[in-house]
């Protein structure tokens, strides 16, 4: 018999357990830019509404990072058609769904970047709202087009300077305000609407549960900065999103049935717009010296005010 007390063998080591793999629905190793906000709020949005979900999504940056031929990034049904119609595609997998009978505890979800919504597919995003799909429309708001050499949008912001906007002897930048496609959805007498920003990822996440578990058609609008197109450092996004919401230029709020429940208060927080402004590179013209630059300014300080009043965010 072995004496336990004087044996020199040593004791089996407990064999370790494995760390459970991460496995993200908008999987790691596609081709986005360091620092991309948009690659971030997909992910976000996808993880939120898991796997049983289909999705089309537009033309735009986040189908050409995500899905070079013959790659896919998607862990899930994914179709990608054309820059100005995925509500219609998602419009269709609904109802071929219902016909099949195979539409039960099941997400659809229709997304495109700012231009691809905003613009180009405005007509059919009105038509899918209208016609009551049980569709969840994501709108990645990176305020230009950025795809095809930073253009600008419908959604992006009073003078930003743009390959479209220059800012120069003539021209402060884009000479538009943002277009307001939240209260646009909201006009369809839908049943949620909201708005967000990667800044605050567990917001997000929560608005896009929320949003699936409501039967008709959603809308939400996510603020994805992009370090090359606003010329910030990519590694400023989320302190560049959490800013755009500080300083009032980006209310963070929620509809339903078209009166607003919940808004995000900055309260204490508020940030001057300047500080916002400072960090990228397409509003850098605002600080030239003079008298003119000051009024730009103010200009843009009187947006945020805006937003600070009606939404009540401090």
């Amino acid at each position: 018999m072995r004496n336990l007390e004087t044996s020199t063998e040593k004791a089996p080591k407990p064999k370790k357990e494995k760390e459970p793999v991460v496995e993200w629905l908008l999987a790691a190793g596609h081709r986005a830019c360091s620092g991309c906000g948009e690659a971030l709020g997909a992910k976000l949005v996808m993880d939120a509404a898991g796997p049983n979900t289909y999705v089309a999504t537009a033309t735009g940056c986040l189908e050409v990072f995500s899905t070079p031929y013959p790659e896919s990034a998607w862990r899930m049904p994914w179709i990608h058609s054309l820059f100005e119609n995925s509500a219609a595609v998602a419009s269709g997998i609904e109802a071929s769904l219902i016909a099949q009978g195979r539409d039960k505890d099941v997400n659809i979800i229709a997304q495109g970047g700012d231009g691809g919504t905003a613009d180009i597919g405005i007509g059919c995003l009105s038509g899918m709202l209208e016609r009551g799909h049980n569709i969840l429309y994501v709108c990645y708001d990176n305020e230009a087009y950025m795809n095809t050499g930073v253009q600008r949008s419908g959604l992006t912001p009073f003078d930003a300077r743009t390959s479209t906007s220059p800012s120069g002897k003539l021209s402060w930048g884009n000479k538009t305000n943002k277009k307001d496609l939240p209260a646009i959805a909201a006009a369809h007498h839908i049943p949620y609407v909201a708005t967000a920003t990667v800044g605050y990822p567990n917001d997000l996440m929560a608005k896009v549960k929320k949003a699936l578990s409501i039967r008709g058609p959603k809308y939400i609008q996510v603020h994805v900065p992009c370090p090359l197109g606003w010329i910030h450092p990519s590694d400023m996004t989320i302190e560049v999103a959490k800013l755009a919401v500080l300083t009032g230029l980006i209310p963070i709020y929620e509809m339903e049935n078209g009166v607003v429940t919940k808004v995000r208060k900055i309260g204490k927080n508020r940030r001057p717009a300047e500080e916002y402004l400072k960090v990228q590179g397409r509003f850098r013209h605002l600080f030239a010296k003079g008298a003119d630059a000051e009024e730009e300014l103010e200009k843009i300080r009187q947006i945020a005010e805006a937003n600070i009043k009606r939404f009540g965010l401090v």
